[in-house]
């Protein structure tokens, strides 16, 4: 039987679920098999608030894309937003006096240990799913390139732990298998985005990768090619058709064609609504754009911006985008995919999931993605190498 990947992202409106399989060459993009969607009831900003609704949802959403994929569904990626991510900056030490002096795999997996047990303190309800180093540090002085294979007596890393509220990923989890499927894995919502939507020549040179969801707007900053920076806030295009039905008196449903534009002959004119949409728009690159400040990133992103999500497509999001950040902008698009597919952006999380898992089988390091994402983004790129658009 072909072998396939599913991967499921579970928003505040939709639950998104895509079945891809590799290739008969490795060079040439995974296929989408099917795709899978229901309305996703039981949540709320990401965050599961009735776990037998979202189970549904899931349940329904997957059942569309099996049965269109012709395959049953018994394991699956899934991916975690939603306000209850969040990030940490620690550091982490470790004599090398036991590995005789020279830098070893174990000896980094010991720092980022010691790393995520420093920050526990500050932890308290929630859980590490990712740690990514972004500094090694040798007796002191910075690494340039790989650590493995140095001389010293301490080896240290500076790192970025991505963390979500306990309870959020355990009620995901636990929705997701009362649906009847097994998580083999879970990655933050951005990072999955990132894997399909990003090339390494933008994440070397500096990029911002925003999804603005329906209730949320995620970010996560690249530098060199690692991930510097992740947040997410509760702000999100579901607040600029709520201001529309305010400013107007109508219903949401009306609201929501006026902001996308697909209203012919309404009494409220069109400029009107894009003024509400542009003021809603502009404040929250103005949100982004005192984040970027706060990381010390503001303006210094060669790559600029690129934008998924839902939001992504309302008319004057790139120019405005541009206007507040003083950055290059542009609509994501998802790379290394065949040209017939038909999913789009929007899709990016649940595709991007299904190539993790894929570079997975593909990896030869002899232990899972999960524990190469968790214990070094370094192992993870060179892993991964092959499948970056």
């Amino acid at each position: 039987m072909r072998k396939f990947y599913t991967g499921i992202d579970i928003g505040t409106y939709h639950v998104k679920v895509v079945i891809a399989a590799p290739a008969e060459r490795p060079d040439v993009p995974m296929q989408i098999l099917a795709t899978g969607t229901a309305a996703s009831k039981g949540m709320r900003h990401g965050y599961i608030i009735d776990r037998n609704e979202a189970a549904r949802s899931i349940h329904e959403a997957l059942t569309r894309a099996g049965a269109a994929a012709k395959v049953n569904i018994k394991h699956a990626r899934v991916a975690m937003g939603g306000v209850g991510l969040e990030e940490f900056r620690s550091m982490g030490d470790v004599s090398l006096t036991a590995s005789g002096g020279l830098v070893t795999d174990r000896d980094i997996d010991r720092a980022l240990k010691d790393s995520e047990t420093r920050a526990s303190g500050k932890l308290t309800n929630r859980t590490v799913i990712h740690t990514i180093p972004l500094e090694y540090r040798v007796d002191g002085a910075k690494v340039l390139g790989k650590a493995v294979g140095l001389q010293g007596t301490k080896l240290s890393i500076d790192t970025l732990l991505i963390t979500i509220l306990s309870q959020h990923h355990d009620d995901l989890i636990d929705a997701v298998e009362a649906a009847g499927v097994e998580v083999e894995g879970v990655m933050a919502s951005p990072l999955a985005a990132s894997l399909v939507s990003l090339t390494k020549a933008q994440k070397t040179a500096g990029v911002l990768l925003a999804n603005i969801g329906s209730e949320t707007l995620s970010l996560v900053v690249f530098d060199n090619d690692t991930p510097v920076s992740l947040k997410v806030f509760p702000k999100g295009s579901g607040d600029i058709t709520n201001t529309i039905a305010l400013s107007f008196q109508i219903a949401p449903t009306e609201a929501e064609q006026l902001k996308r534009g697909a209203v012919t002959g309404s009494d409220i004119a069109p400029k009107r609504v894009s003024m509400i949409v542009a003021t809603r728009l502009k404040d929250m690159f103005t949100l982004i754009n005192a984040h970027l400040k706060s990381i010390g990133r503001s303006r210094l992103l060669p790559a600029g911006i690129v934008m998924t999500g839902g939001g992504s497509g309302l008319e004057s999001a790139t120019e405005i985008a541009k206007a507040v950040l003083k950055l290059p902008s542009q609509v994501g698009q998802m790379g290394n995919m065949a040209r017939s597919a038909s999913a789009d952006a929007t899709w990016s999380v649940a595709y991007g999931l299904c190539r993790w898992a894929y570079g997975e089988d593909m990896s030869d390091r002899g232990h899972s993605f999960r524990d190469v994402l968790s214990h070094g983004w370094e192992s993870f790129k060179q892993s991964f190498r092959a499948l970056l658009p």
